[in-house]
């Protein structure tokens, strides 16, 4: 029995400080966007970025014709 003098009260204090760390989490926006990443890993990424540096007029190259 007098284990719960010890028992009780250390519990109130793990269930705040798990209170805390929830509340922080919340706050910092950690559960912002929950389905992002899992819309991210179906894209297909291979296709190269076309920059402005991309965007020329067509090269001639030797087997063009003129």
């Amino acid at each position: 029995m007098d284990i719960l003098y010890l028992l009780i009260p250390l519990s109130l204090v793990f269930v705040a400080v798990i209170a805390l760390v929830f509340l922080w989490a919340v706050k910092s926006g950690q559960f912002e966007d929950m389905e992002g990443p899992a819309h991210r890993i179906l894209m297909d990424d291979d296709s190269p970025v076309v920059g402005p540096a991309d965007i020329q007029s067509p090269k001639k190259t030797d087997n063009a014709p003129d």
